[in-house]
């Protein structure tokens, strides 16, 4: 006899949780650092048109398939299209997911050692190079591994748990704590000499910053920020009560990711700016600001603690879908040992994690078409598998899912007018696809 299903115990524990696995390293991390090398203003806007032309239609698209069956990305696939060629989109969100937490736990363990040295209290220091320190860091092969390892150990003990007394908990109490803390970081950097010139950087927008690659990477960036695209979201909906709405959940998601995006490019590149370092700088730079920002504020250790475990837990909350979808797919609703899979997926991850980890140091003359084989494996996910599985998803719910059942769950549980169903409708049959692959192919 199978156990009983696991379900979110109210609408805003879904919607943290989703908002949990949008907002993390996507909108902290990766947003700014991408959105200085293709351009600031031009980005920012190609990101939020985007997300909400694109990124909420297929966030939608995802809620409605995992509700719709109550099962886990590959089950669901399986129920809505059984003996057919669209298994696959299931799993390959199953190996995204797996290559994604390939170089997301690297980050994730990145921030742990930060967390760590806070905390002792050797972080921060007077004349203290922060540049020369990341670099330093990620290139020790034991401290960064140990890092990884570490991130890896706290997700497994939360996944433990499962979805309402593990992921949905955790992710209550942290991410409104989040948001405090860094409305609390952006008016510290605004207020710094200086920060206008970082603020007109990243909402001023010309037209020749526009590129067929920076449209792609905004692309991508729109679905990396909400979890789309490996069907993390089908697994998240279907633990979901049918009394929810699911646009109004994903409209939700959607904003508090667009908010925390901005708010990061506005902690970010004032101080960028008023410290004369570069927009461009890459992957480590919110690892040089933070320290910098910080570090010019009264009581700024006890503060940059406190981002940082705040940071820390949102990017576990992130990383819990990711892991989550793989987890649930080998689970089978209840019928094999969930801390058996937790364990040896955990163990797993940490060696896929080795490459991406080492490439900063003893694998650092390693290529892969020109990068390095962390933003290698970044590239591939962010850039090309999110785009096919958003492709595939679009095409699945528009012309092989039955359109009765999905205008019944589009609908459940609101009073929306039937012209919104009808736009989604458009946006997901039509537009999203054709947009998708035009951006793709004027990209390679």
């Amino acid at each position: 006899m199978n156990k009983q299903r696991d379900q979110w115990s109210s609408k805003l524990g879904f919607v943290m949780a989703a908002a949990g696995a949008a907002i993390g390293i996507g909108a902290i991390w990766k947003f700014p650092y991408v959105a200085g090398q293709y351009g600031g203003g031009a980005f920012l806007l190609i990101f939020i048109i985007f997300t909400l032309f694109i990124g909420l239609p297929m966030l939608i698209s995802e809620f409605i398939i995992g509700r719709s069956t109550n099962k886990e990305a590959v089950s669901a696939y399986d129920t809505l299209a059984p003996k057919s060629p669209w298994r696959i989109t299931g799993r390959l969100g199953v190996i995204g997911c797996f290559l994604l937490l390939s170089f997301y736990s690297v980050v994730g363990g990145w921030i742990t050692i930060y967390t760590t040295m806070s905390i002792t209290g050797n972080l921060i220091s007077d004349g203290a190079n922060y540049g020369e320190m990341f670099e330093e860091i990620i290139g020790n092969p034991f401290i960064a591994l140990l890092g990884v390892l570490v991130f890896i150990l706290m997700n497994v003990l939360v996944l433990n748990f499962g979805i309402k007394n593990g992921i949905e908990r955790a992710n209550q109490y942290l991410m409104p704590l989040l948001l405090i803390f860094f409305l609390i970081l952006v008016v510290r950097a605004v207020t710094l000499e200086g920060a206008s010139e970082g603020l007109a950087f990243f909402f001023k927008f010309n037209l020749s910053d526009f590129s067929a690659k920076g449209i792609l990477f905004a692309l991508g960036q729109s679905f990396f920020a909400l979890a789309v695209g490996f069907s993390c979201m089908v697994t998240y909906s279907s633990y979901l009560s049918k009394k929810e709405s699911l646009p109004t959940s994903a409209a939700l998601v959607s904003g508090m990711n667009i908010l925390v995006s901005i708010l990061a490019g506005m902690a970010i590149f004032p101080v960028v700016f008023a410290f004369s370092l570069e927009p461009t700088e890459g992957p480590g730079l919110l690892f040089i600001v933070l320290p910098n920002v910080f570090g010019q504020m009264a009581f700024g250790t006890l503060f940059l603690t406190l981002f940082l475990l705040l940071f820390l837990f949102a990017t576990l909350t992130s990383s819990f879908s990711q892991f989550e979808i793989i987890i649930s797919a080998f689970e089978k609703d209840g019928k094999r040992s969930r801390k058996k899979i937790v364990w040896i997926l955990g163990l797993l991850t940490f060696i896929a994690c080795i490459p991406s980890t080492l490439s900063y140091s003893v694998l650092s003359d390693v290529s892969i078409f020109g990068k390095s084989i962390f933003d290698a494996t970044d590239y591939l996910v962010s850039n090309i598998l999110l785009p096919i599985g958003c492709l595939l998803i679009a095409i699945f719910i528009s012309f092989r899912m039955n359109p009765e059942l999905v205008e019944k769950e589009f609908r459940m549980g609101n009073h929306l007018s039937i012209k919104w169903f009808k736009l989604w409708r458009v946006l997901m049959r039509y537009i999203i696809p054709i947009i998708i692959i035009i951006v793709f192919i004027f990209s390679l």
